[in-house]
């Protein structure tokens, strides 16, 4: 499945609109405007929560948590010390840990579970605010891909800051 993830330009807090390869809205990321650390959630376009991210202040790096149903889901952490790439873990209960790697300075990396690549983002370079194509491969986890898309997005801007 494709998605495209385009981030508002005029908005109090982080938010995305995710729409699906028909250009129909999909999902939606929300931010929290006066929160101590990042804190979003993605919904479906009924407002059904399907993801909450947040941010993990005290620690060595960039590192976020997704909830879902209330309970802990996976954990988002930036490799500090990888050479020549920068990458990010996703991991999950289970085997079915991800990895993210690429050109994080041009926004191209690939997700990948293992040596078999599971989803692909690539950033619009035309657009006023940041704006993805995100291909997600068939029987994959579609929320857990595109919310971590959010995440690194959201940890590749706090670099910068």
């Amino acid at each position: 499945m494709r998605y495209q993830m385009k981030q508002h330009w005029l908005s109090f807090g982080d938010a995305f609109t995710i729409r699906d390869e028909a250009g129909r809205d999909a999902f939606s990321v929300q931010g929290r405007v006066f929160s101590w650390g990042d804190k979003l959630s993605l919904r479906d376009m009924a407002g059904n929560e399907l993801a909450f991210i947040d941010q993990q202040m005290l620690s060595w790096g960039p590192t976020y948590h997704i909830h879902r149903g209330g309970q802990h889901f996976a954990t988002i952490k930036k490799h500090l010390f990888s050479l020549f790439k920068t990458r990010f873990s996703v991991d999950v209960p289970g085997p079915n840990d991800l990895e993210a790697e690429g050109d994080f300075l041009a926004h191209e990396y690939s997700f990948s579970r293992g040596n078999q690549q599971v989803a692909r983002v690539s950033r619009a370079w035309f657009s006023l605010t940041d704006s993805y194509g995100i291909e997600v491969a068939p029987g994959e986890d579609d929320v857990l891909i595109l919310a971590s898309a959010v995440v690194i997005d959201m940890a590749l801007h706090e670099s910068k800051s």
